[in-house]
């Protein structure tokens, strides 16, 4: 099983940026597809990004034009670029490897 530990949550006023990160344990990193996802008081967790193994990227359509999803596989490292940041995105954002699920890092957009 791989180990997640998210980081780079915080608060930002409308409009701004964050960048999240995800560092999981062990070189089986690169053989799982990774994912970002969100679960904001009161609703159920959903997917926000995707990526491949081999790199390949898919958004919900909340996001798109807005967030990017990236990895670095010799740091066993994935991120989320997250601009144009609304209200609505405020939420926990978790990193996600298979059955694996890091402990989530709060993001808030407020002004």
């Amino acid at each position: 099983q791989v180990q997640l530990v998210e980081s780079g949550g915080g608060l930002v006023q409308p409009g701004g940026s964050l960048r999240l990160s995800c560092a999981a344990s062990g070189s089986i990193f690169t053989v799982y597809a990774m994912g970002w996802y969100r679960q904001a008081p009161g609703k159920q967790r959903e997917l926000v990004a995707v990526i491949t193994s081999g790199g390949s990227t898919n958004y919900a359509n909340f996001v798109k034009g807005r967030f990017t999803i990236s990895r670095d596989n010799a740091k066993n490292t994935l991120h989320l670029q997250m601009n144009s940041l609304k209200p609505e995105d405020t939420a926990v954002y978790y990193c996600n490897a298979g059955k694996s699920w890091g402990q989530g890092t709060q993001v808030t957009v407020s002004s």
